[in-house]
């Protein structure tokens, strides 16, 4: 007999020992590693609400939510903190953690566990998570993007080389700017070896962000103090189990970038970047030559997959082979107030996007004073 229980969390230290003996019979992305998700725990998780499934005494299902208090129903969500500035972090392969073998419907009664009580915030599903999440309830979708991949294994497998599988003008971009590196001194790339190495590149290439994001005129996730302080920590986590890679590509003495990435059941995860853009040379493209060395480095390390994560910008599809799609949405039973005022919004659009479609007139908005 399954039971599904809805709890607080009083003890986070004892909520890890649980959660990593799941961990080791489930198939959990990075994203639901307590690597990830007990990093600054109970800083992220202020009001924590745990879900957890047993099949007699033996845990086969775990999921950690933070709740944001409404008025209404309130909301709470799964992985993350509902906290502007804490979720910048970005989640993604995101789910309950839930054992290897048992049936997807066990995912829809934790969710519908949770929906109860509380509309539910679901970032970064997967379509299997997707489909459970929309038998427990009714579920918006408020955004769906790709998340391009790299198959390393099936590349190793052909014996092609990754070139050979991009565009001609993909192909031709690389290949030109890393002649153009290589002018000034061979090609390398290097792992951060130790926690205090990996937070000095960390730091290193924070800079090297922040001048891009800054350029532009957005502030850049390391404005947020959290996100810097978070992945000092997570750094100190996840490096001794080989989680975390920081690489740092140079052309002789001189440094292209640095890629912090996460290391995951075969899976490579470039999750952030630093590029020097400060060249004039229009032939050197930073972001092309430090992925094209990482992606080298992982397949003779015997990665599976690169994975660049969600985000629809060119370079990701030009150096993938194929996407992963995922899901943000809200959910709760269809006559929650905030489901209901989302589905009335979603009628307006579809009506005046048909409208603008069909080339007819909008109608003009409702004036009180009547002109």
């Amino acid at each position: 007999m399954i039971k599904i229980t809805v709890s607080t969390v009083g003890d986070f230290d004892a909520l890890g020992v649980r959660w990593r003996a799941l961990e080791t019979r489930a198939a959990p992305s990075f994203f639901q590693s307590w690597t990830w998700t007990g990093c600054l725990a109970r800083e992220r998780f202020p009001d924590p609400l745990l879900v957890e499934a047993r099949d007699g005494t033996e845990i086969i299902g775990l999921a950690l939510f933070n709740r944001r208090r409404r008025f209404g129903r309130s909301l709470a969500y799964l992985g993350e903190s509902g906290i502007p500035s804490y979720d910048r972090l970005f989640i993604e392969h995101n789910g309950p953690l839930v054992e290897v073998g048992r049936p997807a419907e066990l995912n829809t009664a934790m969710l519908g566990a949770v929906e109860r009580d509380y509309d539910v915030v679901l970032s970064g599903l997967g379509d299997t998570a997707l489909a459970a999440a929309r038998g427990a309830g009714v579920m918006h979708l408020i955004r769906t993007l790709p998340a391009p991949v790299i198959d390393l294994a099936g590349l190793r497998q052909s014996g092609d080389d990754y070139l050979d599988r991009r565009s001609a003008n993909t192909r031709q971009q690389i290949r030109r700017s890393d002649r153009a590196y290589s002018a000034t001194g061979p090609l390398a790339i290097a792992r951060a070896a130790t926690v205090a190495e990996a937070s000095a590149w960390l730091e290193e290439m924070s800079v090297l962000h922040q001048a891009t994001w800054t350029a532009r005129g957005e502030p850049g996730c390391f404005a947020e103090p959290f996100f810097r302080r978070f992945h000092h920590e997570l750094i100190r986590r996840g490096m001794p189990g080989n989680e975390i890679d920081l690489l740092r590509i140079t052309a002789g003495s001189r440094l292209i970038g640095i890629l912090y990435n996460f290391r995951h059941r075969g899976r490579a995860l470039a999750y952030q970047t630093g590029f020097d853009y400060s060249d004039d040379q229009r032939s050197r493209k930073p972001g092309l030559t430090c992925h094209h060395q990482a992606i080298r480095y992982y397949a003779a390390e015997g990665a599976d997959c690169y994975d660049f994560l969600a985000g629809e910008d060119r370079y990701k599809r030009s150096l993938a082979d194929k996407d992963v799609t995922l899901h943000w949405i809200v959910g709760g039973p269809p006559w929650s107030p905030r489901m209901l005022a989302l589905r009335a919004r979603r009628w307006v659009t579809t009506k005046v996007r048909a409208r603008i479609e069909s080339g007819a007139a909008l109608p003009r908005p409702f004036r009180p004073d009547g002109e």
